[in-house]
């Protein structure tokens, strides 16, 4: 799609929010009608006011005291229907931010993991934060200078003519010369900005990227090429803002040289009226005045259009994500989960992250209710995939995963999540209290309920020791926490869930030796009875395993118990003793 019509569609989309608040729409521009009426009146009591002064001595004092009443009261009014109209335009502008930001963010919620892997968390949030900021102040001054911009335009041309019909065709001769500079500007700061705003969303995913993992570079004194990655992306958005504001700050001046040439040719036109006795003094006043009133939008309107042109540059990005294809919706017919036993099937399972690069194919394997599965394999082996296949973060591209006979793409996301309690080797916390935490899903959870939970984890005993205990409030993602504190609350909370079937990816990982023997002999009382899938890197942490699962490039290579696996003296073997070699 060309430039010019990926704007006129993104001007067509903004104006579907605007007409949510028609009514604050309404009253503004009636506001901006009364305001700029008022002020088109005040330049007509001036030259009244002038009038009156004919000669010394021969000044009417009372019709210019008169007059004077008659202005305080206009200039009040003035600036009630100005503060009225914007407060509507304040309502509309952050009403449709809202809107646009609770529709981005419902969004995000629903977009497949596919689009989430592929894209840096700071890209995203700088399109839901900052350019949504950049597209309201455009908004804002748009409505605020606009409407009262063309409203004054019109108005000055119409009173203009009542007064002098020559005098108005020149300044209406002159007008286009500021249409032509409006438009070149435009032409130029919509792709300055557009590349402004995608450089920003860059440097805001590199800081958020560095900033979240402050230990690795210092670990890997990796600080040097941080920053001079940061000042090479900085560097690029110095360049293209300054091109963007550069091109945005000759509007002004050029648009003022045309207000010149507009007053200049009402006051040389004027005047040599004035000396003909055609118009009076004071007409000729209330026609610079006007020509002032006149020219002064320009000055407005042309500024609001290079801003508009930020606002709809940053629109572009944060309808990108809008727009962006959401994962699959459940079926219209799709089955809640219920009475779940364990049952689980893999079968003629194929999938790929990327189309030409084959991972897991053909894929087979049958669970019963009850047993445990452990997946193994080098890294890379698609053991984390199958995970994501089973809780179906991602859709199979060939053959179906059934729980208790059904195919999961026709039982509801959420029943057959809620059906699982996962553990993964990377943890997640949010911002709240040690409860809330907890409690994520099972907040209806009673205080005994919680404290069994931990007391089930072994985290009891150091949550007691935290400053305010289960009414700790931890830090974003558990920062003031240690890794394996963390992992033992992400436990604590699948405890509390009592889920119908577990996955544990690498659960322990972050855990002393001994915590580590106490949390798997709280794990084996969780799994009795309950199907379980195991993905191990230490293979002394499966050995109880009813079926192992030996996967290479995406195939299951080896099947079967322990020491099945060990007696066939294969790749699961030569794993094992490398791990326990003396």
């Amino acid at each position: 799609m060309s430039g010019r019509n990926r704007k006129k569609e993104i001007f067509w989309k903004v104006m579907g929010y605007i007409r949510r608040y028609w009514v604050y729409l309404g009253v503004s521009i009636f506001m901006a009608a009364i305001t700029v009426a008022l002020t088109l009146y005040v330049p007509v009591l001036t030259g009244d006011a002038i009038d009156l002064i004919i000669d010394k001595g021969l000044v009417d004092f009372q019709g210019i005291m008169d007059i004077l009443v008659k202005m305080a009261i206009t200039v009040g009014a003035t600036a009630a229907a100005q503060w009225l109209m914007n407060v509507c335009n304040n309502k509309m502008t952050y009403g449709i931010v809202r809107d646009i930001r609770d529709e981005a963010f419902r969004k995000v919620e629903k977009l497949p993991l596919k689009y989430i892997d592929s894209h840096s968390y700071g890209e995203v949030v700088s399109r839901v934060i900052a350019d949504v900021d950049q597209f309201a102040d455009g908004l804002l001054m748009g409505f605020t200078q606009l409407f009262t911009g063309v409203v004054t335009i019109l108005g000055t041309l119409a009173v203009m003519l009542t007064i002098h019909l020559g005098i108005t065709a020149v300044v209406v001769c002159i007008t286009p010369v500021s249409f032509l500079v409006a438009n070149f500007i435009a032409k130029k700061t919509y792709h300055m900005f557009k590349l402004q705003s995608e450089t920003r969303g860059e440097q805001t995913a590199f800081i958020d990227e560095m900033v979240g993992n402050q230990r690795v570079v210092q670990a890997f004194g990796y600080e040097d090429k941080a920053m001079g990655r940061f000042d090479e992306i900085n560097g690029r958005l110095q360049e293209c803002s300054l091109k963007a504001i550069f091109f945005s700050s000759i509007t002004n001046p050029a648009t003022r040289f045309v207000n010149s040439l507009v007053y200049t040719g009402v006051g040389i036109t004027g005047a040599l009226l004035a000396i003909q006795g055609k118009i009076s003094v004071g007409t000729l006043s209330c026609l610079l005045t006007y020509a002032n009133q006149y020219t002064k939008p320009f000055n407005e309107i042309s500024g609001v259009i290079t801003e508009l042109q930020n606002a709809l540059a940053c629109a572009g990005r944060i309808f990108e994500l809008i727009e962006e294809e959401p994962q699959v919706p459940d079926a219209e017919d799709a089955l809640e989960l219920k009475d779940v036993k364990g049952n689980v099937a893999l079968k003629d399972v194929s999938f790929s992250y990327v189309p030409d690069k084959k991972l897991i194919q053909g894929f087979h394997l049958q669970v019963k209710p009850g047993q445990r599965v452990a997946i193994v394999g080098p890294t890379g082996c698609g053991k984390t995939t199958i995970i994501n296949l089973l809780m179906r973060f991602y859709d199979v591209d060939k053959g179906s995963i059934q729980v208790e006979g059904t195919d999961i793409r026709q039982i509801t996301r959420k029943s057959l999540r809620t059906s699982y309690g996962m553990v993964l080797q990377e943890t997640w916390l949010k911002a709240g209290t040690v409860r809330d935490n907890i409690a994520m899903g099972k907040p209806d959870a009673s205080q005994e309920e919680i404290i069994a939970a931990a007391k089930a984890a072994h985290a009891h005993s150091f949550i007691k020791r935290m400053p305010k205990g289960y009414d700790t409030v931890i830090t974003e993602d558990g920062g003031n926490l240690s890794q394996g504190q963390k992992q033992l609350l992400c436990i604590t909370r699948v405890m509390l869930c009592q889920p119908d079937m577990l996955i544990l990816d690498e659960a322990t990982s972050s855990i002393d030796t001994r915590t580590e023997l106490k949390i798997q002999n709280a794990f084996a009382k969780l799994m009795e009875n309950r199907t379980s899938f195991i993905v191990a890197h230490r293979l002394s942490t499966i050995q109880e395993a009813d079926i192992i699962l030996v996967m290479k490039d995406g195939n299951i290579i080896e099947q079967g118990n322990h020491e099945s696996l060990l007696a066939e003296d294969g790749f699961y073997a030569e794993l094992y003793h490398s791990q326990f070699a003396c």
